[in-house]
């Protein structure tokens, strides 16, 4: 017998796999890593394009409060001349943006400290404790998700008027604790479900009461979900513009910050301050920036806690 008959065959001889590129009629297979790096790069190219249409009307809007009238028209898209400060101090003083800005510091505060209170002692009770009625409650407070606000405006309006706190801060206080409380409580409800329940039962253990659990045991480790969610209703109350608009129409003096914006830019029509107007919306848009700015990591830590159980 020849020895070399015994040899397998060198690859050269091998025959082409079906399916390989240099096989007759072969074609390429695709694997899931090359499908993942295009779904990757399509989304990239989605959240640059947003990025863009987001970012770009704040930097105009920020460039045209230090413009003058005169420039904003004539070279809208140009570095101002000069940083003209005194856009912002017209706008605070004269506009009354300085009252406008306390007010909503004072609703929003109040409401979002009610909302965070009463949310999470709700949203703990049903994903704590199972009693009759325990999902039908859950799913009252959620379906308050999928209300629109403006199909309950008048309805409401006549609520808060006869209650007696038509053109009040307490009104609208209370309007922004109820509209907040369905996502509040679908979020921490969430939440407090991932935390270990061997925590809960070691305090109960060692001699806790229920309230001073969740206040001292059970609130401080679900502190990223609150931080999120707080950051969250308070960016939602601060630009709040329709029910301010229906509760506080007759009292000027009680205005939020949206609508001051809005009446500066029905007088800018007549006036032309239209560097007052921008500076006022620079005024309104930067803390809001700069709260997320500042807790970005926080929010970002309670969304992927929330999300693992």
């Amino acid at each position: 017998m020849n020895p070399q008959s015994t040899l397998p065959p060198t690859p050269a001889a091998l025959p082409p796999k079906t399916g390989d590129p240099g096989a007759p009629g072969g074609r390429e297979r695709k694997g899931p890593r090359s499908e993942a790096r295009l779904f990757a790069g399509l989304g990239h190219i989605a959240l640059a394009v947003w990025a863009v249409i987001v970012i770009v009307p704040i930097l105009w809007t920020f460039l045209a409060a230090f413009k003058n009238t005169t420039e904003i028209f004539s070279s809208p898209w140009t570095l101002p001349a000069e940083l003209r400060w005194e856009n912002f101090g017209r706008a605070w003083t004269k506009a009354h943006v300085g009252r406008y800005f306390l007010n909503s510091v004072i609703v929003v505060g109040c409401s979002t400290f009610g909302t965070m209170l009463l949310g999470s002692m709700a949203a703990y009770v049903l994903a704590r404790y199972k009693f009759w009625g325990n999902r039908a409650i859950y799913y009252l407070f959620v379906s308050g998700l999928a209300f629109p606000v403006f199909l309950a405006l008048v309805p409401l309006f006549f609520v808060v008027k006869n209650l007696g706190l038509l053109d009040t801060h307490t009104g609208v206080v209370l309007v922004y604790i109820a509209y907040s409380l369905p996502f509040t409580i679908f979020f921490l409800a969430a939440f407090f479900k991932t935390l270990p329940s061997s925590v809960a039962e070691a305090g109960l253990i060692d001699g806790c009461g229920h309230t001073r659990l969740f206040f001292q045991v059970m609130m401080p480790m679900a502190k990223p979900g609150l931080i999120s969610v707080a950051i969250f209703n308070i960016i939602g109350q601060w630009a709040q513009y329709q029910l301010p608009l229906v509760l506080l129409s007759n009292a000027k003096d009680k205005w939020v910050l949206t609508q001051g914006i809005a009446d500066i830019s029905v007088n800018a029509g007549y006036e032309a301050d239209w560097s007052g107007l921008f500076a006022a919306l620079t005024i309104a848009i930067l803390p809001m920036i700069i709260v997320y700015a500042i807790f970005q990591r926080q929010i970002q830590a309670g969304l992927t806690s929330g999300a693992v159980k």
